[in-house]
């Protein structure tokens, strides 16, 4: 994706970030499909309409969007996350297990590449 296309689909996630938390969802869910139909490969977008459709209990639409996000990187920290707590709301214990511990993983891998913006014991006190 060129910096153009990413600087787009970062102001149109803004955009519907915006809409959504002015009580619009259907506005922002509206915009990031459009976006992502035009570039399907935008990670960002489709880890925002996850976690837009999550917020308005939309969980099968949730899954859907997570997915494609997790088919893009699948070793991101915040989408194993959103994978986890979708499949909680969805009643399977064992993939929402299963996401978290990659959750906590790719946490575990970003610690060990960027020590120094590892959280410190005293900054969890």
């Amino acid at each position: 994706m060129g910096e153009f296309q990413k600087a787009t689909i970062t102001n149109i996630v803004e955009d519907a970030t915006f809409d959504f938390t002015m009580g619009d969802a259907e506005s922002g869910i509206a915009k990031l499909q459009a976006a992502l139909a035009e570039q399907p490969d935008a990670f960002e977008g489709w880890h925002a309409l996850c976690e837009i459709f999550y917020s308005e209990k939309r969980y099968d639409e949730a899954l859907e969007a997570a997915e494609q996000a997790h088919d893009l990187k699948p070793d991101d920290l915040f989408v194993n996350t959103s994978l986890s707590r979708i499949w909680l709301e969805k009643g399977s214990k064992e993939k929402a297990e299963h996401f978290g511990a990659q959750a906590r993983m790719a946490s575990w891998k970003e610690q060990l590449t960027n020590p120094e913006v590892a959280p410190s014991d005293s900054d969890l006190t």
